[in-house]
């Protein structure tokens, strides 16, 4: 029998990825959609993208009977939301951020537990074969052990495109949190080092003055259980006109005892400083996984825990780390005047 799958809230376009995975697979089947939000209904019937069927969560929760909630909301709506549904004993897969808060997040983990339900989300940067060949390199040594890290995640703002909700108090939950959280995740998936220390984190209006809650800049430093450093820029200052095509656009460097990695999203390979040598090598990346986080989200509902691609666990630690340097950066607990 194929796993029910119910749709809360499609006003972010990532939630079309495990929408559109969803329907290309005979072991899922979709039962119902709700949407709350009525600009977003007329979008969706104009294109046709989504049957809706439901304008109220909570109806669809109370009425449909179904496996698994899928959510794709606005961020500040995302936690109240996997709440509900676990409450109502359903499996969770929820477009990245999880939640905009560590209440929030207490509460899933809590009822995650008590109800001994999965949840998963679309931490899909672990699915990309450059950074599945990332992994690859640093696990079997090649740049011995990791001493810092730097990233860039940038994105362009398309301001005018990107959904009007972010831009509203309450809805979006801080960029360190919305951007961020991808390298949070992979950080550890790719070095098997845990975080330990948020160290400094800042987030700060920078061209938005019409909004002026909407802090679109993110910088972070953070340290590794090895010591390690990380540092990031996750702002959303590329420039709108290269999209996600500029080589910036994720960019790792992992610097180590014997040499360099580097790569990003639209690399076609990963370079190799290895100490010794006067080149860089190119090394060849591995295939791809696409849908990984689907894939090893129903593998843990059929009651697998070995060897999972992304779990629950990993869900939970990536989505706290991710919170945690968010909170530091709103409290501004790391400032110090010069």
């Amino acid at each position: 029998m194929a796993t029910q799958v119910a749709f809360i809230g499609f006003r972010h376009p990532h939630i079309f990825d495990v929408y559109e995975r969803c329907c290309s697979r005979d072991d899922l089947e979709i039962v119902a959609c709700c949407e709350e939000h009525a600009a977003t209904r007329e979008q969706l019937a104009e294109r046709g993208d989504v049957q809706i069927t439901h304008v109220s969560a909570a109806e669809l929760l109370e009425k449909i009977d179904c496996d698994v909630i899928a959510i794709g909301d606005c961020f500040g709506r995302r936690g109240e939301l996997a709440i509900q549904a676990l409450e109502a004993g359903r499996h969770v897969l929820v477009d990245k951020p999880l939640c905009s808060s560590i209440t929030e997040l207490d509460r899933i983990e809590q009822l995650a537990e008590e109800k001994q339900r999965v949840v998963g989300c679309m931490f899909d940067m672990r699915d990309l074969a450059v950074y599945l060949g990332l992994r690859d390199a640093i696990q079997s040594g090649t740049i011995g052990e990791i001493r810092s890290i730097n990233f860039g995640g940038q994105h362009p703002l398309r301001f005018g495109v990107r959904p009007d909700w972010y831009y509203e108090p309450g809805l979006h939950g801080g960029t360190l949190n919305d951007i961020g959280i991808h390298a949070f995740d992979m950080i550890p998936w790719t070095t098997g080092l845990q975080f330990q220390q948020v160290v400094a984190a800042r987030c700060w209006n920078g061209r938005l003055p019409q909004f002026p809650h909407f802090e679109e800049c993110g910088q972070a430093m953070l340290q590794l259980e090895n010591g390690a450093g990380v540092s990031c820029d996750v702002s959303y200052l590329s420039p709108d006109s290269f999209g996600f095509e500029i080589p910036l656009y994720w960019r790792f460097t992992f610097w180590g005892d014997d040499g360099v990695l580097e790569a990003g999203v639209t690399s076609k390979s990963v370079t190799l400083y290895r100490d010794g040598a006067t080149e860089p090598e190119q090394l060849p990346l591995p295939a791809a996984k696409p849908g990984g986080y689907l894939d090893s989200f129903l593998q843990e509902i059929a009651g697998e825990t070995e060897g999972l691609h992304l779990s629950s666990a990993e869900v939970f630690r990536s989505s706290r780390v991710s919170l945690q340097v968010q909170s530091a950066a709103d409290l501004r607990k790391n400032l110090v005047d010069l």
